[in-house]
């Protein structure tokens, strides 16, 4: 059982995203008069019962979401773009699933809980995440929603004291802080049964599709 965060550089393994990154924090940086900064995308990976769930926020490449763990799926951009697959994203917990680049993670893993029951509430939590327009402060948080978001909502939502994770010396991370002040709020509270039994009908389809 645990509950392990991986800081994963932006656009590792691909020349686009690692540029389009680049350009982002130059002028982010620029606009905020200080020093640019390494990007980072943070990704979970949670045991339980022996099984271990991949979590994160992905684009959406087709309709078998089900052999993907996918619970849940929001916009990219805009809400009127959301019925055109290319503009939007899902929520995965995937069971035996598999994260790109996980092994140009800074640092390696970053155990945050060996206990069965924190393990248990971070996937019953992501099952039950907010699902704002990817890439706007759709939530009037200060700071764009995306992957960093789910990760940072989802944990600390389960009682994992994400305030306190820092990002890799000379990194940000984008969308961390909105996940935390969303947990904050009054509206954070899930219902954990809900959430577990749609992680349990997921995993048993993707396992029937693997």
């Amino acid at each position: 059982m645990a509950v392990d965060l991986y800081w994963i550089p932006l656009g590792a393994g691909g020349r686009s995203v690692r540029f389009n990154g680049r350009v982002y924090e130059a002028l982010i940086a620029a606009a905020q008069r200080r020093p640019r900064c390494d990007l980072y995308h943070a990704a979970l990976v949670v045991t339980v019962g022996g099984e271990w769930y991949a979590i994160e926020i992905a684009p959406s490449p087709d309709a078998h979401e089900a052999a993907r763990g996918v619970v849940a799926t929001g916009a990219v951009g805009s809400r009127w773009l959301r019925p055109w697959r290319l503009f939007r994203y899902e929520v995965r917990c995937w069971p035996g699933g598999v994260i790109p680049d996980l092994a140009y993670a800074r640092g390696g893993r970053l155990r945050l809980s060996g206990d069965p029951a924190v393990a248990q509430r971070v996937l019953d939590a992501v099952a039950a995440a907010p699902t704002p327009v990817w890439g706007r402060d759709e939530l009037g948080t200060g700071d764009m929603w995306n992957s960093n978001s789910l990760i940072s909502w989802s944990l600390s939502a389960a009682g994992v004291p994400a305030a306190a994770i820092r990002v890799p010396a000379g990194g940000r991370a984008p969308g961390w802080d909105a996940g935390l002040v969303v947990a904050r709020r009054p509206s954070a509270a899930f219902a954990p049964s809900r959430a577990r039994g749609w992680l349990h009908r997921g995993a048993a389809r993707a396992r029937g599709r693997g």
